[in-house]
């Protein structure tokens, strides 16, 4: 088993939706029973691929991260040809309090916390990641979100506010190569990517993280 030397890294910082929260089960629990409202059927693989491709470009569009939900699901009813009404437009963003944590996330962040200071670098708005942090039961010492940072990873603004307030040296965990690993790298961090085999809603692109594992679990049982 591949093994990480844990005095190497005072902090691990985490992206949050598709390596500790489950986006992919979340994103689909919502739409899926709003589409069937509609009698439109797609499988989650289209959701999820529309997801990845739509949500980069809303977010370079500004905006909260609440209005990108919305924004997105507007677009998609305009592909499949039906029209969402407000409340579930803004009924999006609200799903995020029941969209679950992964099996293994609680357990391995709580062993994780015994080593390093923890914290989240995250694409969300600051009240919607309220709902997750209650779900994780962490103790993160740090929560960097899109909100605070005013643009969206992969910019790099978001990973030079995240290092502003973290001890390092740093290692950054994560699911998205898109989102997470590119940058990250380039703001000259070591990574970890979480290659989960899980649906997922992110862009796919080409990255070379540090390290890789499969699960949070098998991560924290090499660092811990």
């Amino acid at each position: 088993m591949t093994k990480i030397n844990a005095r190497d890294y005072a902090t691990l910082t985490f992206d949050c939706y598709g390596t500790l929260i489950d986006w992919g089960a979340g994103i689909t629990g919502y739409l899926q029973p709003l589409l069937a409202r509609y009698d439109v059927h797609v499988i989650d693989e289209f959701l999820l691929e529309a997801f990845a491709e739509l949500e980069p470009e809303l977010q370079a569009e500004g905006g909260a991260y609440r209005d990108v939900l919305a924004r997105l699901l507007q677009r998609l009813g305009e592909r499949l040809a039906f029209q969402p009404k407000p409340e579930e437009l803004a009924g999006f963003a609200d799903s995020i309090a029941q969209w679950p944590a992964f099996e293994d996330s609680i357990a391995a962040l709580e062993a994780l916390a015994s080593h390093f200071e923890l914290a989240v670098v995250s694409n969300i708005d600051d009240d919607l990641f309220k709902h997750s942090a209650k779900r994780l039961q962490a103790p993160f010492a740090h929560v960097v979100t899109a909100q605070q940072a005013q643009v969206y990873k992969p910019d790099p603004r978001v990973f030079e506010l995240a290092l502003s307030r973290v001890k390092g040296p740093v290692l950054h965990v994560a699911q998205s190569r898109f989102h997470d690993i590119v940058p990250a790298t380039a703001a000259g961090l070591d990574t970890v990517w979480i290659n989960r085999p899980a649906k997922d809603a992110a862009k796919p692109v080409a990255a070379s993280p540090t390290w890789t594992f499969t699960s949070l679990a098998e991560f924290a049982a090499a660092v811990c």
